[in-house]
């Protein structure tokens, strides 16, 4: 091993991870990241199956986000482009234009007069800089007393799903969700990126390693050991340990409180048990060609579900193969993954007949978690205040954003915490566990040579 000393450690190899060990070794300090599988990138991984790309996790980046801010400032190149304007609703199995335009309103069968008006005055308070919202009301509760006709409200709970891979609207808190609405109904709201996600994460890779970064792979963390109630130690499954006193996991809260033992009595654990995942059933699709012409973005009213012709915006392919994405958006506890399987296919057919003959590669992804009711602490992190030296970050570590804006502005609040600390006068270095005393620099004023 590398007898280097490390003053703080990541756990995590997604954009959450390479965040915040980028941050911590632009701020001069040495930090090991810690990643488990043999890939770096998390739910940020694309997949190349026979040179069509395949994103795990979410694929929309919000060009008003916190993730995009960051990566302009870094200097990350983004290159591809926005979603179809071709839009359809799907309503009782039957295919509808979208009103999403002036034209398309007033033509829209959709809709009553009554109906048309109510969802001019629903986009234009959605357009407003800040939602007048009390801060604890829930998605539902806003939509009741805001949008009066049936259909509109129908129309407004799919935005919402779609701009947060949420279905919940009984506890979900309304500001975080109105604010990533506006973000996605923005002229230039959403990008998809020309070889998906994995661009982004090939990139942190190599800034991190002109950092300074010291990256493992391959490297499951088993605990994190405290000594006094301050983070000592980090033991890795293949036995090596680093001693070091500053710990950012970006891993989901359950996975993180395992690490630590007697976590039932610590913050974390009550960030475990009042967490509430965000689960999507996903097909991610390689075509041919797309059987039904035009329709290349549709979001289902009375059905939880939405398809993108990705390729449409972004090149995800080393040939002519189309790439689209289809989900199903699962509310707690509704996950049966055979019968959201029937549901997505269904909903292809109904799109696109006759896609199964023009399929290449399929694929089901995963999301996570968001801003709820029923949380004790609003804002969970990034310090685990029961534990001193260990901080937390991704995208459940919310702060009002959503989704890998919320793993982006996370990792940097852990990471700028983590540069104060170390930056307070009296503060020490800590190093590897097995550093050799004569690798260690001497203090010169204590009489070291």
């Amino acid at each position: 091993m590398d007898r280097k000393a490390f003053d703080a450690a990541v756990i995590g190899g997604g954009l959450a991870g390479w965040i915040a060990a980028i941050e911590l070794a632009r701020g001069g300090k040495s930090v090991v990241l810690l990643e488990k599988s043999n890939r770096m990138g998390g739910r940020a991984r694309t997949a190349d199956k026979n040179g069509v790309l395949l994103n795990l996790g979410g694929h929309a980046l919000y060009r008003s986000g916190e993730l995009y801010a960051l990566l302009r400032e870094w200097g990350v190149p983004l290159e591809g482009g926005p979603p179809s304007s071709k839009i359809s609703a799907i309503w009782s199995n039957r295919v509808f234009p979208m009103p999403a335009s002036p034209v398309k309103l007033l033509a829209s069968r959709l809709l009553s007069w009554s109906g048309k008006g109510d969802l001019v005055r629903l986009l234009l308070k959605l357009g407003r800089t800040e939602p007048d919202t009390p801060e604890a009301i829930n998605l539902r509760d806003w939509a009741e007393k805001e949008v009066r006709d049936p259909m509109v409200r129908h129309i407004f709970y799919a935005l919402c799903r779609t701009a947060t891979y949420t279905q919940d609207p009984d506890r979900q808190l309304a500001r975080p969700v109105l604010r990533q609405v506006r973000r996605s109904l923005k002229e230039d709201g959403v990008l998809y990126l020309n070889g998906g996600w994995q661009t982004i994460v090939d990139r942190l890779e190599k800034m991190g390693a002109a950092a300074g970064v010291r990256a493992m792979c391959g490297k499951a963390v088993r605990a994190i050991e405290q000594t006094d109630g301050a983070v000592s130690r980090v033991v890795c499954a293949d036995g090596e340990a680093f001693e070091l006193a500053h710990v950012i996991s970006t891993l989901p809260p359950a996975d993180t409180c395992r690490l630590i033992g007697s976590a039932e009595h610590t913050s974390l654990y009550r960030w475990t048990k009042e967490a509430r995942p965000s689960m999507a059933a996903c097909l991610d699709l390689g075509l041919k060609r797309l059987p039904g012409p035009g329709r290349d973005l549709a979001i289902g009213l009375d059905q939880p579900v939405f398809f993108s012709n990705h390729s449409a915006g972004a090149k995800l392919s080393r040939h002519d193969t189309i790439v689209v994405h289809l989900v199903k958006y699962n509310g707690p506890g509704e996950s049966d993954p055979k019968a959201d399987e029937r549901l997505l296919e269904k909903t292809m057919s109904l799109l696109h007949p006759g896609w199964e003959q023009e399929v290449v590669v399929p694929n089901m992804p995963v999301v996570h978690d968001y801003m709820h009711l029923g949380r004790t602490n609003r804002f969970p992190g990034p310090a685990v205040p029961d534990i001193q030296g260990l901080y937390v970050a991704g995208d459940w570590a919310s702060h009002g954003e959503m989704l890998a804006d919320a793993a982006a502005a996370s990792a940097r609040r852990a990471a700028q915490q983590v540069l104060a600390e170390l930056h307070r006068p009296g503060a020490e270095p800590v190093y590897a566990a097995g550093t050799p005393e004569c690798q260690k620099p001497h203090d010169i004023s204590k009489g070291g040579a």
